[in-house]
């Protein structure tokens, strides 16, 4: 497993890492804690050194199941989680310092861990980035020793942005893909004027960039990528990359043309993030071991050529880039 240094941490992470919102639900399956078990430990077992989860996959659930894998293995394994989306409704007035320290105390106990790596804001409303109060809660947990590094995930690049104007914002956590090109313009270049870590999530738009679905994919009624295309759960975004499900497919097509011979495109969609030298990590979930063996065969694939770069970026520009640039 190829490695890079999260930013101004001392972490020296592996490329391909874990996310782990499958291994919580809303794909599809129940949480199920022996599914869990085994994609976190052949991660590990394949050299994956981090591994990303929040305190709602599966209600607590998956971050149990990770705190588990860090107690029972002998590798450093670093640890992400995320707080702020348990908040009902989630508004910026609900932001409190006081909330936010007991959702770090409650990470703390679902995984049996005396101290976070890195705790993030998860995708939190635009205002709350312009409230320094907020921030420095997360000065204090630190010198408690309850967390090592702060960062945020983020929806929009404005927000990005605006959290590394705080000092002790370490990591941004952002969704970029072949469909989700925008981050590679002004964020990227400001985080590593800063040397602020990037964590790359929904790398594969949400499966789309498989190349394994087509017009007749089912979803169940429980999978996001039923219920969530137009944003009816949280921001859609999040769902195909805020991709039409049929321009996707098509912008697919094409891409398949620029990799010949291959039946699964996910490699080379990750390789491509990986050309990008401003990312640290890629987060890459998986509902089931042989998707994590899919995602770890990227460091395997040699970078793109000068003329994959171009055609990938001519397929954005004709297909994606005028619905979906400029709303993230």
């Amino acid at each position: 497993m190829n490695v890079r240094q999260l930013g101004k941490t001392q972490f020296t992470i592996s490329e391909i890492s874990l996310g782990t919102w499958q291994v919580g639900g809303k794909w599809g399956d129940p949480f199920s804690h022996k599914t869990a078990d085994a994609i976190l430990n052949e991660a590990v077992d394949a050299g994956v050194n981090f591994i990303d989860t929040a305190d709602v996959y599966g209600d607590g659930e998956s971050e149990k199941a990770v705190g588990r894998l860090v107690r029972s293995r002998s590798e450093r394994i670093y640890v992400a989680t995320k707080c702020g989306r348990r908040l009902q409704p989630h508004v910026n007035e609900a932001y409190q310092p006081t909330v936010l320290r007991q959702f770090v105390e409650d990470s703390l106990q679902n995984m049996g861990l005396e101290t976070l790596d890195l705790i993030q804001l998860h995708c939190p409303p635009t205002e709350v980035y312009y409230r320094p109060e907020i921030f420095e809660l997360f000065d204090r947990l630190k010198e408690e020793g309850k967390i090592q590094h702060l960062g945020v995930s983020v929806e929009k690049v404005e927000e990005g942005l605006k959290a590394i104007e705080y000092p002790n914002v370490i990591t941004v956590q952002v969704i970029f893909n072949m469909f989700r090109q925008r981050p590679a313009e002004l964020l990227f270049t400001e985080a590593s004027r800063r040397n602020v870590g990037i964590i790359v999530r929904v790398p594969l738009a949400s499966g789309l960039l498989t190349g394994t679905f087509d017009a007749n994919t089912a979803f169940s009624t429980d999978d996001h990528r039923n219920f969530n295309r137009e944003g009816a759960a949280f921001d859609k975004g999040e769902t195909f990359s805020g991709v039409d499900y049929a321009t996707g497919l098509a912008a697919v097509s094409e891409l398949k043309a620029v990799f010949p011979g291959i039946d699964n495109l996910a490699p080379n969609a990750l390789r491509w993030i990986l050309s990008f030298d401003a990312v640290s990590c890629i987060i890459p979930g998986a509902s089931k071991p042989a998707h994590l063996h899919s995602n770890v065969q990227a460091i395997e694939q040699p970078a793109p050529t000068a003329d994959q770069m171009a055609a990938v970026k001519r397929i954005y520009d004709e297909h994606i880039k005028n619905p979906v640039h400029y709303l993230w």
